[in-house]
């Protein structure tokens, strides 16, 4: 009997430890922009969001989308992933080379490389980006953006392998997600913007963006997002059917998550989408999970709106403030990185990226 009850302890002190930890949750703020922490490349180029890591060397190598200025918005048709390096996880940031060149319209990501994420995995370091070919036509001119929807729907996910921040990039001839040969899958038209972490037994978890044939083309939707485990971070990569980060009657609530484990728990900060008075309401939301397939809201959901405060006191608000790409060092998070922009009277982004320290909090539910 007293054996018993012993066991039945220790199963309860085992359990109740596990659900402490499930039970830890986090509010997530930012602080205030250093002033090194605004990288703009130089003032032909339109920058559009960054993946950092830190390399052998001891130095901070960010992967940042870009493309001439003069093109307007064209970041579906000419886009291209830069690297830049700097001595602190806030910059300075000076360019350093183009990671992912142009490479011919006859490769699936032969004229277009897009919104990078950046990992080190045991002694190799991954670049997961989207890619994508067409016919190369620019619709844009400078304050009217317009999508060339051949690009569009032509995105799917790859990743580029390398023993060194610096290169040289290994690329692969095939996506490492492709669409699903089902139109009517929630990836049937299109695989984009993917987020890795590596999970509590050593896979490889990721949340992409995917575009399902429910709606007429050449927009198609909803727009969703995707769970995919691979065996090893190049693949291959298990997908799972069920979307995740919904909202009810909502056809493209959320995107450009980062997702990474902690405390027991996957946790994503996303780009949600609302719609507030038929007029877009952008925030960066919290998400979490406790297998990375399930996803719900945490209770302190809300990270930012749309603005940020500079180290010299200034309040800002900003046109954007998306692509969330957090830092992680010793297994910490410590900083943010963003894509953001203004808008001036002519509508003409002026587009930056940001590194702002990050402050979590954990509060036992």
């Amino acid at each position: 009997m007293k054996k018993t009850i012993l066991f039945l302890s220790l199963l309860f002190i085992i359990a109740s430890c596990g659900q402490s930890k499930q039970n830890i949750s986090y509010k997530i703020s930012m602080g205030t922009v250093p002033n090194t922490g605004i990288f703009t490349d130089n003032d032909s180029i339109t920058v559009w969001g960054a993946s950092m890591v830190k390399g052998d060397d001891g130095l901070f190598h960010i992967f940042y989308s870009r493309w001439p200025k003069k093109m307007g918005w064209a970041w579906v048709t000419d886009s291209e992933i830069a690297h830049a390096v700097g001595k602190t996880p806030y910059g300075p940031f000076k360019f350093h080379d183009i990671a992912l060149p142009r490479r011919g319209k006859e490769y699936w990501d032969g004229l277009c490389t897009h919104n990078p994420t950046i990992h080190k995995f045991g002694d190799k370091y991954y670049l997961y980006y989207m890619g994508n070919t067409g016919d190369g036509v620019n619709p844009c001119v400078p304050g009217k953006p317009k999508l060339n929807w051949v690009h569009r729907n032509n995105q799917r996910i790859g990743v580029a392998v390398a023993d060194n921040p610096n290169g040289p990039w290994q690329r692969f001839d095939k996506p490492l997600v492709d669409s699903s040969a089902d139109s009517l899958a929630i990836d049937g038209v299109m695989t984009s913007n993917p987020s890795v972490c590596r999970m509590k037994d050593d896979k490889i978890l990721m949340v992409y963006k995917g575009v399902g044939a429910h709606f007429p083309a050449p927009n198609y939707g909803p727009v969703n997002h995707c769970v995919a485990i691979g065996e090893t971070p190049i693949g291959p990569f298990k997908k799972y059917t069920k979307p995740v980060f919904t909202a009810k009657g909502e056809r493209f609530p959320a995107e450009d998550p980062y997702i990474w484990y902690q405390d027991g728990k996957y946790h994503a900060i996303v780009k949600r989408i609302k719609k507030e008075n038929k007029k877009r309401q952008f925030f960066l939301w919290q998400y979490e999970s406790l297998d990375g397939i399930e996803w719900y809201e945490s209770e302190n959901y809300l990270v930012s709106k749309i603005e940020v405060t500079w180290a010299n006191g200034k309040h800002q608000k900003l046109a954007h403030l998306e692509r969330p790409q957090v830092f992680i060092e010793n297994g910490v998070p410590i900083s943010i990185l963003c894509a953001a922009d203004t808008l001036d009277a002519n509508n003409i982004r002026r587009s930056f990226n940001l590194q702002i320290p990050l402050s979590i909090e954990k509060i036992k539910n």
